[in-house]
């Protein structure tokens, strides 16, 4: 952990006078107060962070993590590891599904390779390699824990570059098949559940795959015994390196100040790791919807959060995270430019017992 230790520190807590003063304002337009529920809670949670109450999203980035994961051998996915490439190339090329949905939020899309298998890199995919893919969970661990701190320290530095690009919000997003299993596998173990509970179908398992998947789930938490206590002993052998990635995204993001929407189950999972790492860098954390997989709800609810949206989403790649993008636009228009009480020249509504 003494690698880390740098950046857990420097981790800040939310700036309350900034928080106050953002909720001040709202309740100062003319409406109900908090009647725009999450948005409104949204935007004072980014100024408490930002420690502005002056809250403004013009740039904002998506970032893909995309590995492999070892794990497939057993037969837990629809498809084989070459799709994470395949995928990898259409971000780059903006043709991936989550693409025209960022378009739409003027988002950009940056795909970032940390260990997929035997990708041989290509024009608009990041090359952030740790290692060659992950090994088989069910076997042994998925990485050393030394590769596990790179793809953390990795995912952080990407966080600060996207911050001196003048990014004003991130989104993570991630590409990996399998990865389904392996978040499982770690939600299971941090959140002290049965595999069955927190194991769902992922891309569109058959009930037979899915009942392959439990088990591929159960025998790599018995035959690696990760630590519950030790977040990074639970990536390094259930986890995959975009999970790791991710997590150290998210704690880049907190240690830079900037906020940060969380995806679906792949990368709740990725934030509760470093909520468990760093209790502090909650304050980054937005989550955009709640995943259709079993552990979607579970692992929201421990980390704290509400989702801006319930859709029965399940696709990746950040498309939950960049969908919530354009309700946050919404808010701030309202933010910024709402009638106050005062120029209307009506009484303020106030709080009532």
């Amino acid at each position: 952990m003494d690698e880390l230790k740098p950046l857990l520190s420097a981790v800040a807590p939310p700036d309350r006078g900034a928080e106050e003063a953002a909720k001040s304002h709202w309740d100062s337009l003319a409406k109900p107060l908090g009647s725009l529920g999450l948005l409104e809670e949204t935007v004072v949670k980014i100024a408490a962070l930002t420690g502005n109450q002056q809250v403004a999203l013009q740039k904002r980035s998506l970032v893909v993590f995309c590995a492999d994961n070892g794990v497939v051998a057993q037969g837990v996915t629809q498809t084989d590891s070459s799709v994470t490439a395949a995928v990898a190339r259409s971000l780059a090329e903006g043709s991936s599904t989550v693409c025209p949905m960022a378009r739409a939020a003027r988002c950009e899309v940056v795909p970032a390779d940390v260990g997929m298998l035997d990708f041989p890199g290509c024009s608009g995919v990041l090359d952030r390699r740790v290692q060659n893919s992950t090994g088989d969970i069910t076997l042994g661990p998925a990485m050393e824990r030394e590769a596990c701190v790179r793809a953390i320290l990795t995912g952080a530095e990407l966080a600060r570059e996207q911050k001196d690009k003048g990014m004003d919000i991130l989104a993570g997003g991630e590409m990996g098949i399998g990865n389904t299993t392996t978040s499982s596998a770690v939600a299971a173990v941090l959140l002290g559940l049965e595999p069955e509970h927190v194991t769902g179908r992922g891309a569109g398992l058959s009930t037979a795959g899915l009942v392959r998947k439990v088990e591929a789930v159960r025998r790599a938490i018995a035959v690696n015994s990760p630590d519950p206590c030790d977040p990074v002993d639970v990536l390094s052998k259930v986890g995959g390196l975009d999970l790791a990635a991710l997590c150290g995204f998210y704690l880049g993001c907190a240690r830079y100040r900037i906020p940060v929407l969380l995806d679906g189950l792949i990368s709740t999972v990725a934030a509760l790791c470093a909520v468990r790492l760093c209790p502090n860098a909650r304050g980054a954390l937005l989550a955009s919807h709640v995943s259709a997989e079993p552990a979607g709800k579970l692992v929201l609810e421990a980390l704290g959060l509400a989702p801006l949206i319930t859709a029965q989403m399940r696709l990746g790649e950040g498309s939950g995270a960049v969908a919530a993008l354009p309700l946050l636009d919404m808010a701030l228009a309202v933010y910024s430019g709402g009638q106050t009480f005062e120029k209307l020249g009506i009484a303020a509504y106030t709080p009532q017992k």
